[in-house]
């Protein structure tokens, strides 16, 4: 019987933040141990309820992804495992969901790239024709491929707070120039490679969010998750047109769900009927089996 793990409770460790999905916890003056739970957040609400095997789906599809990108960009992975650093019950609590991770300056900023209009692009194109500020042609649809990649960053936001839109400009106040620009090109690379491998598979990855850190000797380094369905929109493939919302696999249905409530998007999120928990559960584990041949 699976136990869903809402909120980690480890003492032997000093706990540093308890962020909208992970909590974290400090192991040494260079590690961190990120314990990814089951909550989930829609709207940057924290919702009451865990999705199972949630958090051991965006862990192990992370680590995935970290090793298929080890090439472009160094990462926060060391070789310090959870299970060295924690007691044998703290383990047990938190088994498949926690990884040790390098101390990292985390910079403040979402860098998040599109390659198709849906969610809040749609929105901002709808009463704009624009994305974040970005020109788009006329009459796009729904769900319409955009004629290149976009890349829209925001800023990051404190747990109950919403993140906001920004320009490039601002990144490069934020954190310079150099950093700015190879954020830019390095989360736009990133996406096309892991875009163009997920469509033989199947799944569209229709957008995407990536976080960074700096190590001491100011190295860009790929932190917190990368493309899972938390960060990003997977479509499925084979039922994909434009004009519609299409087949998910990520927390979009969770959205769509809430969309239909009468709820102002603030705190206290709703609770969600087991269906809507169970198939949520689903989509995750198909994501990442699909993405990653797993049965």
């Amino acid at each position: 019987m699976t136990t869903e793990l809402f909120e980690s409770s480890i003492h032997s460790l000093p706990l540093i933040h308890r962020g909208k999905v992970r909590d974290i916890y400090a192991v040494d003056a260079q590690h961190l141990l990120i314990v990814t739970t089951d909550r989930l957040s829609a709207f940057d609400v924290i919702l009451p309820d865990p999705i199972p095997q949630k958090g051991k789906v965006l862990t192990d599809i992370s680590l995935f992804w970290f090793h298929f990108f080890s090439d472009i960009i160094p990462n926060q992975l060391v070789h310090l495992t959870a299970q060295e650093v924690l007691t044998s019950e703290e383990y047990q609590q938190v088994e498949g969901q926690a990884i040790v991770v390098k101390k990292l300056q985390a910079l403040p900023i979402e860098a998040i790239v599109r390659g198709y209009l849906i969610g809040s692009g749609w929105k901002d194109y709808q009463q704009t024709g624009q994305v974040c500020g970005i020109h788009l042609p006329p009459k796009l649809q729904l769900a319409d491929q955009l004629p290149q990649i976009i890349y829209t960053p925001s800023s990051k936001a404190a747990v109950g707070e919403h993140d906001e839109n920004i320009n490039f400009e601002t990144t490069v106040t934020l954190v310079g120039s150099r950093i700015a620009k190879q954020i830019k090109e390095v989360s736009i690379r990133i996406y096309q490679q892991a875009a163009k491998y997920a469509k033989q598979r199947g799944i569209i990855i229709a957008d995407t969010k990536f976080e960074f850190g700096l190590d001491n000797s100011g190295q860009l380094t790929l932190i917190d998750e990368v493309l899972t369905p938390d960060s990003s929109r997977f479509w499925a493939a084979d039922s994909y047109h434009p004009g519609s919302s299409p087949h998910s696999f990520d927390k979009q249905y969770i959205r769509d769900y809430l969309e239909q409530l009468h709820w102002n998007k603030t705190p206290p999120a709703p609770k969600l009927p087991t269906e809507i928990i169970n198939n949520t559960s689903k989509k995750y584990q198909q994501a990442y089996q699909i993405l990653t041949h797993t049965t």
